[in-house]
C-alpha cells in the first residue's frame, strides 16, 4: 500500500491551503471541490505517475457512502476529470469508478472526536465492494483529509477481509502530520467558514452546488427556530432535495433529526396544497 497526501498539516494554524475554502467545499461547494480534485490529481501525477506509471486499469474510488455522497465525492470528479487526460494523453486506459458501500449512518460530528472515540464509531460500521470488478487492477482509494488514519484502517480491514491483492494507493487531499495536535482541528477546519446555518445561503445558491451528507446532517441537526426560519428562504428544488436526500440515507429513523425533519414534510406538503388551491 502506498499512500500520497498533497498536504501536511504539521501545525494548528498553517494549512498549505485557505481553511475557508476547505470549509465551503465541506458543504457543498462544488467551485472549491473542483479545485482540490484537480491539485491532488496534479499532486499525484507529479510524485508517482510521472516516475513509474500505472498501465493497469486503475480504479478510483471515493469514501464510503451510503446513499447521500460525501464532500470527497465531488472532489473525486475533477481528480478523475485531470487524470484521465493525462491518462489518454499517454497512451493509458483511462480510469473506472466504483463505491465502498456502508451500512450505518450516525449524527454524531466525526470531527470533533478524539482517535480513540472515532475508532469506537466507525468500528461499529461494515463496508463493502465488488471485489470481483477489481480483480487485476490498481485501486486508487480517495478521501479528502487523513486525521487518526481510523477510516483507512476500515478500508484496511475490508480489503482482507474481501482478500484483495491489487496495488493499493490512499489519496488525500490533506493529512495531519503531527501526532501532538488534537484530531478536533478537523472540526476547526469544516466550520471555519461555515459558522451558522445562514452562512451555507452562498453555498447553496451557486450554480456548482453539490449536496452531501455533512450539510444535510447539519441542516436537520440545527437548532428548530433557526432552521425554520433558514427553510423558508430556500428554493422549492432545495427543499425537496434535503428531504429526498434525508429518506434516502435513513435520517427519519433518527431521533436526534425527528422535529426539524417533521417540520420539512409539514412545510412540503402545506407547500403542494397551497398550489393545488391556486390551480398550480
Amino acid at each position: 500500500m502506498t499512500t500520497y497526501s498533497l498536504h501536511k498539516i504539521t501545525h494548528p494554524d498553517r494549512f498549505g491551503f485557505s481553511p475557508d475554502e476547505y470549509s465551503r467545499f465541506k458543504f457543498g461547494d462544488g467551485t472549491a471541490a473542483a479545485a482540490f480534485g484537480s491539485s491532488l490529481a496534479e499532486g499525484f501525477i507529479r510524485r508517482h505517475m510521472a516516475l513509474a506509471p500505472i498501465d493497469e486499469q486503475i480504479v478510483v474510488i471515493p469514501s464510503p457512502y451510503s446513499y447521500i455522497p460525501t464532500a470527497t465525492f465531488a472532489m473525486k470528479n475533477h481528480f478523475v476529470y485531470r487524470l484521465n487526460r493525462w491518462l489518454a494523453a499517454g497512451g493509458f486506459p483511462v480510469v473506472q469508478e466504483t463505491k465502498v458501500h456502508r451500512t450505518i449512518t450516525y449524527k454524531e460530528d466525526y470531527g470533533e472526536l478524539s482517535a480513540e472515540e472515532r475508532m469506537r464509531l466507525i468500528g461499529n460500521d461494515s463496508f463493502h465492494i465488488d471485489a470481483g470488478f477489481l480483480q487485476g487492477k490498481t485501486l486508487l482509494f480517495l478521501d479528502d483529509i487523513k486525521i487518526t488514519g481510523s477510516h483507512e484502517r476500515m478500508i484496511l480491514k475490508m480489503v482482507g477481509e474481501h482478500r484483495l491483492t491489487n496495488q493499493l494507493f490512499m489519496l488525500y487531499f490533506a493529512e495531519l502530520a503531527d501526532e501532538r495536535i488534537h484530531p478536533n482541528i478537523e472540526n476547526r477546519l469544516n466550520y471555519h467558514f461555515v459558522k451558522s446555518i445562514f452562512d451555507l445561503e452562498m453555498i447553496i445558491r451557486s450554480e456548482t452546488f453539490l449536496i452531501n451528507t455533512r450539510i444535510v446532517k447539519y441542516i436537520l441537526n440545527y437548532d428548530f427556530d433557526a432552521y425554520c426560519l433558514f427553510l423558508q428562504n430556500q428554493s422549492d428544488d432545495f427543499v425537496n432535495l434535503l428531504y429526498n436526500m434525508a429518506l434516502g440515507n435513513n435520517y427519519h429513523l433518527i431521533e436526534a433529526y425527528s422535529r426539524n425533519l417533521d417540520f420539512l414534510r409539514n412545510y412540503l406538503f402545506n407547500k403542494k396544497n397551497k398550489r393545488i388551491q391556486h390551480g398550480d
